[in-house]
């Protein structure tokens, strides 16, 4: 059983940067294939960012691209969203979530079998 935590969410400025952070335990890392989603109040959460076990495939939502970067560091079992340029609509509580040899592209969130608690992020405008 993987067990994922997240940290590094808060309050910034639009224009502003935050770096989420995903430790894991519990499974071996590096076989886990990583995502980020998000979920606002009132919407349904949505894909954000997916990198590969390996970490040489990574894919991101449209709404990010070019401002978001995934990156995982399987030494210390950790994956992380470097989030620049933030935008108020970017303000949702953001998860980690992780599949085991997880191949190809993956953006639905049934796609993933574990979960972190979530972290919120909140921009101001």
């Amino acid at each position: 059983q993987v067990q994922l935590v997240e940290s590094g969410g808060g309050l910034v400025q639009a224009g502003g940067s935050l770096r989420l952070s995903c430790a894991a335990s519990g499974g071996t890392f590096s076989t886990y294939g990583m995502g980020w989603f998000r979920q606002a109040p009132g919407k349904e959460r949505e894909f954000v960012a997916q990198i590969t076990w390996s970490g040489g495939y990574s894919y991101y939502a449209e709404s990010v691209e070019g401002r978001f970067t995934i990156s995982r560091d399987n030494a210390k079992n950790t994956v992380y969203l470097q989030m620049n340029s933030l935008k108020p609509e970017d303000t949702a509580v953001y998860y980690c979530a992780g599949k085991q040899w997880l191949i190809g592209r993956a953006v639905r969130d049934m796609e993933y079998d574990y979960w972190g608690q979530g972290t919120q992020v909140t921009v101001s405008s």
